[in-house]
């Protein structure tokens, strides 16, 4: 028989905002434990939560352009559950009233548009952090309790690993272009919950799922729903039944392994929060949250195609995050020569933030550096070999392009009597490949320009060069 697997997944996002969502502690992050609470946070008796607007208006600000519907009425609720790292014992959250309800997101797989519907998007709490000690003891940090955490519900259209990959991918983008949260998975600021099942092809019925948790990165939650639909089709195929239950990916292991039976909807006896009053949401307002939104990625990439001529994929790396956008698009607005300038961000630029694992708002080079290079290479200030050799010291020292070409002496020959005594040398060098060149061997001088700039020292104008040696071999 043939399975297919189905996925829906919870993206809980933690919102940037100052303070936390019902009281003003601090949201930094890496302060001392237990230094960012209060007796709100804390759940103390006698507090009173009051709602952070920032929060309100970023969950509002998602769900519009998730295309969701938004909740003229809402309502918070408690969700209880008891874990050691909930002080109150119960978290604040949105149950049957969330403040946003339906849309979709679309994202490309494969070189294809998928679109995935959303149940949901709502606000809660987040909980604390258990610290693990090597002596096998354990401690509790209480400083992430109550940061506001925005939680994206799919439905489960989602087929495969790669289509779950993609749109995690997708809803970072976003979220990141809609500067409402930081998306810093190292930091724990996006996380996701995974719910499969398989079921035959062709079939409608939901099947019996389990839910994923501990999934610290995109590449882990493809793993590990790979791995659990392999696991969930063994099953069924020798005889079994899937159980209902939470487990959780080990990525030394490579595998799923149970955690605890799943909980339902009743086992959190939710009822409604009584020290918050309901949410209700006036048309201008929303309109207010909706003028805040952003050009979006899908639009940045078409506008990016159509305004400086770039290719599909082109556009879809320059888009990919908003600060490589951002950057490309300073660059034009101090250059003209757009392809150019795509070529070396997506070059030299995006290599070096992969070696050195930093953001773009890192790198030594600003916008200005690099479009006063290429400018320079447009210009026959410089050659293209030169100009690798100043872009890696720019990456190195942050020195500007001219400085360094200066302090160098890495002006281009550009003489062309320099560089017809140059070409004479390598033609009396290499006898064999100017033989068979001149009887008829074309790409050979391909091979005699490379001889030519590297006894030049990369400095000599690989088209002035060319024409120079074509002239010298038919002599």
């Amino acid at each position: 028989m043939e399975y297919e697997g189905v996925i829906g997944l919870e993206v809980h996002a933690e919102l940037k905002t100052e303070t936390k969502l019902f009281c003003g502690c601090s949201t930094e992050f890496g302060a001392e434990p237990n230094t960012q609470t209060c007796p709100v946070c804390l759940g103390l008796p006698g507090v009173l939560p009051v709602l952070n607007e920032k929060a309100l208006q970023y969950t509002v600000k998602a769900g519009l352009a998730l295309g969701c519907e938004i909740s003229a009425f809402s309502k918070f609720d408690r969700k209880n559950y008891f874990y050691p790292d909930l002080p109150k014992d119960f978290q604040i959250s949105q149950y049957d009233k969330p403040l946003c309800e339906g849309g979709a997101l679309e994202f490309f797989c494969d070189g294809e548009r998928r679109k995935v519907g959303l149940i949901r998007v709502h606000l809660e709490e987040e909980a604390g952090k258990l610290i693990h000690f090597p002596d096998g003891e354990s401690g509790v940090d209480f400083n992430r309790v109550g940061i506001p955490l925005m939680e994206v519900v799919s439905k489960p259209e989602i087929h495969t690993p790669d289509e779950a990959y993609f749109y995690l991918l997708g809803l970072k983008r976003l979220l990141e272009y809609l500067e409402i949260s930081d998306c810093n998975m190292e930091e724990g600021s996006l996380r996701c919950d995974a719910n499969a099942s398989v079921r035959p092809r062709g079939q409608e019925k939901l099947e019996t799922q389990t839910e994923i948790k501990n999934m610290n990165s995109f590449s882990g939650v493809r793993k590990a729903l790979a791995y659990e639909i392999q696991r969930q089709i063994e099953v069924l195929e020798s005889g079994g039944r899937i159980v209902r239950e939470t487990r959780r990916w080990d990525p030394d292991a490579q595998k799923t392994l149970p955690m605890r039976s799943k909980e339902w909807a009743h086992d959190y006896r939710y009822f409604p929060e009584p020290d918050l009053v309901p949410v209700v949401l006036e048309k201008a307002w929303i309109d207010e949250v909706r003028a805040t939104i952003p050009e979006l990625p899908d639009a940045r990439r078409e506008r990016f195609i159509q305004e400086y001529g770039l290719s599909q994929y082109d556009s879809g790396v320059l888009t990919s995050q908003k600060a490589y956008a951002d950057y490309y698009e300073e660059c034009t607005r101090l250059h003209s020569n757009y392809k150019a300038l795509c070529n070396w961000l997506m070059g030299g630029v995006l290599r070096e933030l992969n070696e050195r694992k930093i953001g773009i708002g890192e790198l030594p080079i600003s916008p200005k550096m690099l479009s006063d290079m290429v400018r320079m290479i447009d210009e026959g200030k410089i050659t293209s070999n030169i100009a690798k050799t100043v872009f890696a010291e720019m990456a190195e020292t942050g020195k500007a392009p001219e400085r360094i070409v200066e302090e160098k002496g890495l002006s281009p020959i550009t003489d062309a009597g320099e560089i017809e005594h140059v070409v004479e040398e390598v033609i009396e060098k290499n006898p064999k490949p100017v033989r068979d060149y001149r009887s008829g061997k074309e790409k050979v001088i391909g091979f005699l320009v490379g001889q030519v700039m590297k006894a030049a020292g990369g400095k000599a104008d690989a088209r002035l060069v060319s024409k120079i040696l074509r002239e010298k071999l038919k002599e």
